[in-house]
């Protein structure tokens, strides 16, 4: 009997799996679409690496300088290249040589990097129909709107070219696992996941907390036990990425490429971040002072160093080293370690990991603008438990992809960029104002500050509490404006009034505008972690 009504679920044409096989599919024809679009230097950095990967010995990988583009990943992407290249080479030998291959632009490659990039997504999709399974359909698939068809991760993944959906859907898997009280898989995940990317290790403070209270605690023997448990997980997933350069005496050789510190402050386009204004206020100042008949060390060296750099100069502040920004990224890091420590629910847990990536966007050094998809795709699974929660991501992600435009600047994708901001700024309103903007509750029946705090989804679609309804306000709608008026600044009028002048000003503009957007939401991802039980 229970086999049967499991055989009528999965064949029910409502099914999730049914649902979410639709939603790949929408997702990966607009993929397909945008194959022709502009590739950045990522995209030869990609094929580079899989070249090497493939042409050269293993002990040779981390050592090669035929290219700019060196290979700075950890050991399993390198793998993960190489086992791309495999199929590379079959395609097109051209594609996996070092010498002949370098700047290969022919349609072979172009098809079949974007490929890679669409087929690996499926890890992200899996990932979400993992970890939102068990909640309402209505939640569910709103959910898959924001994640599966977000246009940060269409621009930054299948226009400008990268793997971010391989590496989030991991990341999606592991913190799925942690909800559900998988904690050993949670970490293994996670291992692995830094042996993809190691830029994902912001977060590792708030895995090592959490798994220390939730996993390893409950006695002396069983804690010792579990604690030899994770670390010998943890160390083996290490030992199979690293093992093999250990072994060739190269493991220094590894390290120093995956840490280039010599790079500047900022990267070569400012992210949104705490250091635009850092450095913009460096700048006034030595103006200002200059301009009252003191003299000031004028910069010399470069804020974005992107192959190789010195520290980043200011002429009046003081420097700042990459520890100072570890230490601030630590610092600002404590309430939410603090929290996982005292009490480790694992309802929490994606919330945490959010706002430790927040910390690391804001305060962290040479950070791109891509890295914003690290709390901004987790943080969209749980907009919809709150109208507070939904009004926040509402901004951030609108923010958030908006300061992805610079990184599309041909004019043929300005349309397309333009369009996908709309159309997801549009779902979000529609899909959130749905939820969170019905008839009021009676203030007696207003729930209690704890469960608001909480941001329980017991509310119904048709009733909402008084101070959880989604709503940005004037203040959020006049910053939105704001937006609209740096992009016609920057599109139109700086082109016609100033011309060739200040070409970094719009650039500029962008920055620290989103940045106001990113440090709000930081704030706000700061306040619900402390106000909350």
């Amino acid at each position: 009997m229970e086999e049967k009504q499991s055989i009528s679920e999965d064949s029910d044409p409502h099914s999730p799996l049914i649902e979410l096989a639709w939603f790949s599919l929408v997702s990966s024809c607009i993929k397909i679409l945008l194959i022709p679009s502009y590739r950045s230097t990522d995209f030869e950095v990609h094929r580079n690496w899989l070249a090497i990967t493939h042409s050269l010995s293993l002990p040779n990988w981390y050592f090669d300088t035929t290219s700019p583009w060196t290979l700075d990943y950890p050991p399993f992407f390198a793998y993960f290249e190489f086992f791309l290249s495999l199929f590379a080479s079959l395609i097109d030998p051209i594609i996996v040589e070092l010498q002949e291959g370098l700047n290969y632009e022919a349609n072979s490659v172009v098809f079949f990097q974007r490929m890679t990039v669409i087929v690996s997504d499926f890890f992200l999709h899996y990932a979400i129909y993992q970890i939102t399974r068990k909640l309402d359909p209505e939640k569910r698939r709103f959910i898959w709107v924001l994640v599966i068809w977000s246009p940060a991760l269409l621009i930054v993944d299948h226009m400008h070219f990268q793997y971010n959906g391989l590496l989030l859907g991991l990341l999606i898997m592991s913190i799925s696992a942690l909800e559900e009280g998988k904690d050993l898989l949670g970490g293994f995940i996670f291992a692995i996941l830094l042996c993809f990317k190691h830029l994902f290790a912001v977060a590792a403070p708030v895995y090592f907390v959490y798994l220390l209270r939730h996993y390893c605690c409950g006695g002396l023997v069983r804690g010792f036990w579990r604690i030899l448990t994770m670390g010998t997980v943890v160390m083996a997933v290490f030992a199979v990425a690293f093992g093999p350069f250990l072994y060739h005496g190269q493991i220094q050789q590894v390290i120093h490429r995956m840490f280039p510190f010599g790079r500047g402050l900022c990267h070569a386009y400012w992210a949104p971040n705490f250091w635009v204004f850092y450095i913009l206020f460096d700048k006034i100042l030595a103006f200002l002072l200059r301009k009252v008949g003191f003299k000031t060390q004028r910069a010399g060296a470069s804020f974005t160093g992107g192959l190789v750099g010195d520290s980043s100069p200011f002429s009046v502040l003081p420097q700042i080293t990459p520890l100072v920004t570890f230490t601030m990224v630590l610092l600002t890091m404590l309430p939410c370690l603090f929290k996982a420590w005292k009490d480790p629910q694992p309802r929490k847990i994606i919330r945490w990991i959010a706002y430790a990536y927040t910390c690391g966007f804001v305060f962290g050094w040479h950070v791109h603008e891509k890295a914003s998809l690290h709390f901004v795709i987790p943080l969209a699974i749980v907009s919809m438990n709150d109208g507070n929660e939904a009004s926040h991501y509402f901004m951030l992600s609108t923010v958030s992809c908006y300061s992805l435009f610079p990184l599309l600047f041909e004019a043929r994708e300005y349309p397309v960029r333009v369009l996908l901001l709309l159309l997801h700024s549009i779902l979000m309103w529609y899909g959130f104002s749905s939820r969170f903007s019905g008839p009021v509750v009676l203030s007696a029946s207003k729930p209690s500050r704890k469960r608001n705090a909480e941001s329980t989804s017991e509310r119904t679609w048709a009733t909402v509490s008084e101070d959880s309804r989604f709503g940005i306000g004037w203040i959020g709608m006049s910053y939105l404006l704001g937006l609209v008026v740096v992009e016609i600044w920057g599109q139109f009028l700086h082109p016609l009034f100033l011309k060739d002048k200040l070409p970094f000003l719009p650039l500029l503009l962008i920055s620290v505008y989103c940045a106001m957007g990113v440090f709000c939401s930081w704030i706000w991802q700061l306040t619900w972690i402390i106000m909350s039980p």
